[in-house]
């Protein structure tokens, strides 16, 4: 098996830079994930976040954890459970705007250092979406620009844990799906692993690695890609053993985004546009109730809608 593409970002100053930009395609075109190291995102910082997440857990998150297993009886289940993950989590936003305040049970330090690192990480995704550029052949800001609608992106990050299981053959921690979004950045527990991608019909492992960060491609960069670079399934395994912690935050479009292959992506003959063109948050309304089914199905009914509409380009900042 190929090992699991790692990018050490410090060698896109040296004289590395060309081999480690071709690692960084050849993870966007036959991965869909690829994991960071070096990305500049202080490891002091990160420590804080990891710790004070466990601890909002222990304090705020696993008594109603428990509460919700029993009332669903995830416990005592017999047979295969397939509407329901075995995940404690909370959504903060923060872009276009936070929502950190009306949180409850945050901690002013926990606030403080979430927004400290949601920071960092907007400006990380806004890199490797330069960089995806770079490599697609689009012109630098291309992505973000796309992304910014008429009101800038929507950012947030899903703060989420998967407490011990005692049946993991039986209740998934997440069930299988692609991300509705844009570029998903992961800050991952790196001593309990459970987070796998499907590649050739195989699940793999996504090794859990100290400070590290993982980036995966969601549904929207295979469109504005026509195809190019895919969105791929992943799942995560509940574990018997020990809580693992998950930070991902999602760079997305805003909602009034339109959405639609590069020009520079579309071959001359206007069939090879496999893709529609829409709204972005038409995209996400589908989305919800069909999160995990497969995506194709997705992409077929938007391309119907838009068939049906005249859709008129929004005007970008």
């Amino acid at each position: 098996m190929e090992n699991f593409p790692i990018v050490d970002m410090g060698k896109l100053n040296t004289e590395e830079r060309p081999s480690t930009m071709e690692l960084i395609k050849d993870a966007c075109e036959n991965w869909g994930f690829f994991e960071l190291v070096n990305h500049g995102i202080s490891l002091e910082l990160m420590d804080t976040v990891e710790r004070l997440t466990k601890e909002h857990y222990k304090k705020s998150m696993e008594q109603k954890f428990k509460e919700m297993v029993a009332t669903k009886g995830l416990e005592t289940a017999q047979s295969e459970i397939n509407d329901s993950d075995w995940e404690s989590t909370f959504f903060l936003r923060h872009l276009p705007v936070s929502n950190m305040s009306e949180i409850p049970d945050l901690d002013d330090h926990y606030r403080k250092a979430m927004k400290e690192f949601a920071l960092e990480l907007e400006k990380l995704a806004e890199l490797l979406l330069d960089l995806l550029c770079e490599n697609l052949g689009l012109e630098k800001g291309y992505l973000k620009k796309v992304f910014y609608g008429s009101k800038g992106p929507n950012f947030g990050t899903k703060v989420s844990n998967y407490p011990p299981c005692p049946k993991p053959e039986l209740i998934k921690g997440l069930r299988a799906h692609t991300d509705a979004g844009g570029i998903i950045l992961l800050f991952q527990d790196d001593k309990v692993s459970g987070l796998q991608l499907l590649k050739d019909g195989q699940w793999i492992d996504v090794p859990p690695m100290r400070h590290s960060i993982v980036i995966n491609l969601g549904d929207q960069l295979e469109v504005i890609t026509n195809g190019k670079y895919k969105s791929v399934m992943h799942r995560v395994i509940a574990q018997t053993d020990g809580n693992r912690m998950s930070l991902a935050s999602f760079y997305n479009p805003g909602n009034d985004a339109l959405i639609s292959p590069a020009q520079a992506l579309v071959k001359e003959d206007e069939t090879s546009q496999v893709y529609p063109k829409f709204v972005f948050d038409d995209y996400m309304k589908l989305y919800v109730g069909l999160k995990f089914q497969a995506k194709e199905p997705r992409f077929e009914a938007m391309k119907a809608m838009e068939s049906s509409i005249n859709l008129d380009p929004i005007a970008t900042v």
